[in-house]
């Protein structure tokens, strides 16, 4: 049950972390912004973004179901 919550709050917290940068512009600024160091490929910030939102989210909501 609690690998099922997370999941759930994984996905959820993904797709709040990319609605966030689609209203602030940041998808864009990701696209066509200037090359970091290293030459790294776009889908790895792109990819660690939505992994890091759907990280927290699915995390606090272990925390908040276990304090329950």
């Amino acid at each position: 049950m609690a690998l099922r919550s997370f999941l759930w709050w994984f996905m959820i917290g993904a797709l709040l972390t990319l609605s966030v940068l689609m209203v602030q512009g940041g998808v864009r600024d990701l696209w066509e912004g200037t090359q970091r160091a290293g030459e790294t490929n776009i889908f790895v910030y792109f990819g660690t973004t939505l992994l890091g939102g759907g990280l927290l989210a699915g995390c606090v909501a272990l925390i908040m179901n276990r304090l329950r």
